[in-house]
Parts: structure tokens; sequence; C-alpha cells
């Protein structure tokens, strides 16, 4: 697995790579010594960055799902927990914290 992803990243980022002992030890770098080694082309948050790049008119645009008749209501389908999967994972945890309750309680013999 390591060796795939030297050889992506080599293939990926070519001449950017700075030739240092270091760079595929299996540390990680961020920041400064990622800029350093060639492992990012610059610093700063995705808008900025991009407008820099490619010029100030650069527009970005927030892609979301597309939202259901229901979801416009805040109900299934919505971003805010009320798909079928986080509604069986409240009551999977909800059943089990009412368990280890109920264990709790029963050592006072209650």
């Amino acid at each position: 697995v390591h060796a795939t992803f030297i050889d992506l990243v080599k293939e990926r980022r070519g001449t950017k790579l700075k030739d240092d002992p270091e760079l595929f030890t299996g540390l990680f770098w961020t920041g400064i010594k990622g800029l350093e080694l060639g492992l990012v082309d610059a610093l700063g948050d995705m808008r900025t960055v991009l407008k820099t790049r490619f010029g100030a008119k650069t527009q970005l645009r927030l892609i979301t799902t597309p939202r259901g008749f229901l979801s416009r209501f805040g109900l299934f389908g919505s971003s805010k927990g009320f798909s079928a999967p986080d509604i069986a994972a409240a009551a999977a945890s909800g059943v089990i914290d009412a368990a280890e309750e109920r264990a709790l309680w029963s050592r006072f013999g209650l």
C-alpha cells in the first residue's frame, strides 16, 4: 500500500516534489513544511487560493443534493438527520441506552 501511495504521489506531483529522504518515511507534513516539500501548491483557504490562481472573477458554487418535496418542510430526506439510516441508528442507540440504564438501576434492586 505504501509503495502504491509513493508511486501515485510521484506521478501526480512530478517535478514539484523536492528530493528529500524524509519525504516518504511514513510521516506527514502540513502547512509550510508540506509546501517546502512540494506536497501542496499553496497555503490558504480554497476560495482565496482559487481566486489567486484563476483570477478575481472566479466563482465557486455550492453543490448540494437535490431536495425532495417532504424535505422542504423539514421532513424525510433532509440533511437534518431524518434519513432512514439516521432514524435506524437513533433507534438502535435508544435501545442500547435503555438497556444500559436498566442494567444500572438493577444493581440497586430497582
